[in-house]
């Protein structure tokens, strides 16, 4: 993820306004039901950031509760920066606050003849770091480069503020929601967009949405939601499945500890708790925890069966995965200590769940092809992680009638240790060259990839069959599935 230094952060991160003095582009601004947006245009590019999808932000007694619906506003908006990120860890940005519900939209200038289909990014980060408002997920160059596409990005809460379980607690029912905020954040978002993106020259009933790594866990939960299909047709999910959720279990016992490490006792207690102290006590204490929760009334106890039993059969799937996913947080934490934390979390797992047998078997596996001697831990979370959950996504949808291009990116980096990682491919297709590290750029592959991405973004269902997918030139030169 990218970060900002603080000459970019002084013009991105200034305040939107009301404005009310009628002094403004009238070409620029769209009306929308919760008011009219003013962007700001680069070439031939419009953009808008910074509009708020809720009628009023997540802060004081609304904290832990279900996003609150939009309502008609005839107020008119600057809609020219960011805004703030979920609060998470300070490296990225200090621009941040529980009041975080917004997103963003590019479009081309040039009058459509027909409306515009739509492609919808939700960003990845683990379900606690993240967000819109970075240089890389910035849309312009895509938009540039595909005039006919419209492209949305949107923010939701995160960590202990997004997917933290309080119903067990005893002044807990109130909060019946408080474990899959994220979720409901991101579905009021596509709410708005179903709603409002005709307004832009968009097509709302042309929608894909799309995400890489945790965002690609949210874009295959959202299927599972009562009432979010409505709002797309469309899946491309980079290297993240419905694997990546915690049981009820799993979910109560991390509450617990966090509040054990806070000193609290009660919803009360941690409603006192400022945002910034509840999310680096949960970083120091619950890291890599707090995940969306198979709860059985937001998303079902068991998600693959629910996608075997033909849930989504009427929604479209582009996913897959990378060959050396876990190899950039080897390079990221460092050799040494990926080693030590893949040794913790294996002697947790083997302890609890595995059998003998199951236990060789696996270290089998692992050590097929090591050469160095954290290439079997780098495999084995690689596939537990993220490779098994696209696969098994594959399976499942075709199992219950419905349609999954797959795909297995294996280009790599020049980097010794990082090769096919994890995230490697997103600089790629959000068309930013500069983002890219330990490589030459190839322009020619970075294109034909986003290529495929916004033809199946476009593709209307009964066109997918026959999308110029150029197959031959991925699989002969750059091995794609």
């Amino acid at each position: 993820m990218s970060g900002l230094n603080e000459e970019q952060l002084i013009p991105q991160y200034a305040e939107n306004k009301a404005i009310i003095d009628g002094n403004y582009d009238k070409s620029l601004a769209v009306k929308c039901i919760n008011g009219t947006y003013v962007g700001t245009k680069t070439e031939n590019i419009i953009s808008y950031k910074g509009i708020p999808f809720v009628d009023q932000q997540p802060v004081g007694k609304l904290r832990w509760k279900a996003p609150i619906e939009y309502t008609p506003n005839d107020g008119i908006y600057e809609a020219y920066y960011f805004a703030k990120l979920s609060i998470q860890d300070l490296s990225v940005t200090d621009h941040q606050g529980e009041d975080c519900l917004y997103l963003n939209v590019w479009r081309s200038d040039e009058a459509p003849n027909q409306k515009k289909p739509v492609m919808v990014w939700i960003h990845g980060g683990a379900f606690m770091a993240g967000g819109t408002g970075v240089d890389l997920f910035d849309c312009t160059s895509l938009a540039k480069e595909n005039p006919d596409v419209i492209f949305v990005t949107v923010a939701y809460r995160l960590g202990a503020l997004g997917f933290l379980h309080l119903a067990h607690l005893a002044d807990g029912k109130d909060y019946p929601d408080a474990q899959n905020l994220g979720l409901l954040d991101q579905k009021m978002a596509l709410k708005w967009v179903h709603e409002n993106i005709a307004a832009f020259g968009g097509d709302p009933d042309n929608v894909t949405i799309w995400g890489e790594s945790a965002g690609a866990g949210s874009v295959t939960m959202q299927p599972l939601i009562k009432g979010s299909q409505q709002y797309f047709k469309k899946v491309i999910a980079q290297s993240g499945a419905p694997s990546q959720t915690n049981s009820l279990e799993e979910t109560i016992a991390t509450t617990n500890d966090l509040m054990a490490a806070l000193g609290c006792k009660t919803v009360a207690d941690m409603m006192k708790v400022d945002a910034r102290t509840l999310i680096d006590t949960s970083a120091e204490t619950v890291a890599l925890r707090m995940f969306p929760v198979r709860d059985g009334r937001i998303l079902p106890l068991d998600p693959w069966e629910a996608y075997s039993s033909g849930i989504a059969k009427d929604i479209t799937f582009l996913q897959g995965c990378n060959k050396d996913e876990m190899n950039c947080f080897v390079a990221d934490w460092t050799i040494d200590g990926f080693k030590a934390w893949a040794a913790d979390r294996k002697t947790k797992k083997y302890a609890q769940v595995l059998t003998d047998e199951e236990r060789a078997k696996i270290e089998s596996f692992c050590k097929e092809g090591a050469v160095e001697d954290w290439d079997p831990d780098s495999r084995l979370f690689g596939h537990s992680w993220f490779i098994d959950g696209a696969i098994k996504m594959s399976e499942s949808q075709t199992m219950g009638g419905g349609k999954s291009y797959t795909y297995f990116y294996r280009v790599e980096s020049s980097n010794p240790i990082r090769k096919s990682a994890h995230f490697e491919e997103v600089p790629i297709v959000f068309a930013h060259p500069e983002q890219i590290e330990g490589r030459p750029y190839d322009a020619t592959f970075s294109k034909t990839m986003r290529k495929m991405w916004v033809q199946f973004g476009k593709a209307k269902e009964a066109d997918l069959k026959i999308v110029d997918w150029d197959r031959t030139y991925f699989l002969t030169k750059y091995y794609m599935l």
